[in-house]
């Protein structure tokens, strides 16, 4: 009897040790709801949901099991995000996840009492989201896409493609706290390279009409964006027109690239969105936001669309495309 006793208590031991991290709120009766701010649709969001589910799956929670995911999508609209968040607070979520900075500001603005994660954001600590990226404080924490020199970087792989590159056009959404930043390391990048930036506001789909009027009147030589979630909810409209236009363009999301676009350069938001989910499930299991540190992307990735390419008529370096992460033929 004290033998059989005893494999039952090391059992059941084992059990306990074998369980699924998220089931800690199973067992107490209470399954987590979490609410996500998306910028554009689930559609466009797609592959950084399912990164973001693969996260949450490492950790042991498992949609429509063990948590609830509510979620809210601006369609592109940035002025839909007080209202999204207000009813995700009126649902009592337990924790909020967003996508680039004007949704953070909208979240922290409607709440100072649930937690929110940033899968993505700008220079949280150069906008006021946080005090710092060690110690963020509030009840804000997340990931960063913010590294020095990176719209430098983009213009100087652009200046790799054009070696004759003068002018470039950079469609910038105003509207966005973050762009001032990173309008001013773009044109710090520039400067180096001795290349004339000719800045193009957008800030709602309206803007777009005028923006690519624009462009077509002062034909640069390339077009650059700051990178902004806006842009990317609306990233079939700029590349029919940059298309149409035949102007070779760096963009910040690979998405453009897989849609057709020339080159892009910038953080994996997909290892972003995989990596968000470590913070929500420690914030579930019960640690401050004010004391998870803010981490920087360390993944980062070159994509060229070498179709595109020869259908501009544009020379891809064989140094670059050595270089590249993904290369579309």
């Amino acid at each position: 009897m004290i033998a059989k006793a005893f494999i039952i208590a090391v059992t059941l031991a084992i059990g306990v040790l074998i369980t699924p991290p998220a089931s800690h709120a199973q067992q107490r009766g209470h399954v987590p709801r979490l609410g996500y701010l998306g910028t554009s649709s689930a559609s466009l969001e797609s592959e950084l949901l399912k990164a973001f589910r693969e996260g949450l799956r490492d950790h042991g929670y498992v949609e429509g099991q063990n948590i609830v995911i509510e979620y809210r999508w601006a369609e592109g609209n940035y002025q839909r995000f007080p209202g999204l968040v207000a009813d995700l607070v009126k649902l009592k979520v337990d924790l909020i996840l967003t996508a680039g900075t004007p949704g953070a500001f909208a979240a922290k603005r409607a709440t100072q009492t649930i937690p929110i994660v940033m899968a993505v954001s700008g220079d949280a600590v150069g906008t006021g989201l946080v005090s710092s990226l060690a110690r963020p404080g509030g009840n804000l924490t997340g990931l960063t896409t913010m590294v020095p020199d990176l719209e430098g970087k983009r213009l100087e792989i652009l200046r790799e493609i054009l070696p004759k590159l003068v002018t470039v056009g950079v469609l910038l959404n105003t509207s966005n706290p973050l762009t001032a930043i990173q309008w001013e390391q773009t044109k710090t990048g520039a400067k180096a390279l001795g290349i004339q930036l000719q800045p193009i506001e957008l800030q709602r789909p309206e803007d777009f009409k005028d923006a690519f009027a624009r462009i077509a009147r002062q034909r640069p030589d390339a077009i650059t964006m700051v990178a902004d979630r806006f842009q990317l909810a609306h990233r079939m409209q700029i590349l029919d027109f940059v298309a149409k236009a035949r102007v070779p363009a760096m963009y910040p999301y690979k998405d453009f690239v897989i849609a057709g676009g020339l080159v892009s350069y910038g953080p994996s938001y997909e290892d972003l969105f995989r990596r968000s989910a470590s913070y929500v499930d420690k914030i579930l299991r019960g640690a401050k936001p004010s004391d998870l540190p803010i981490e920087q992307p360390t993944k980062f990735e070159l994509l060229v669309n070498l179709k595109t390419a020869r259908t501009l008529g544009v020379p891809i370096p064989p140094s670059l495309l050595q270089r590249a992460d993904h290369v579309f033929e």
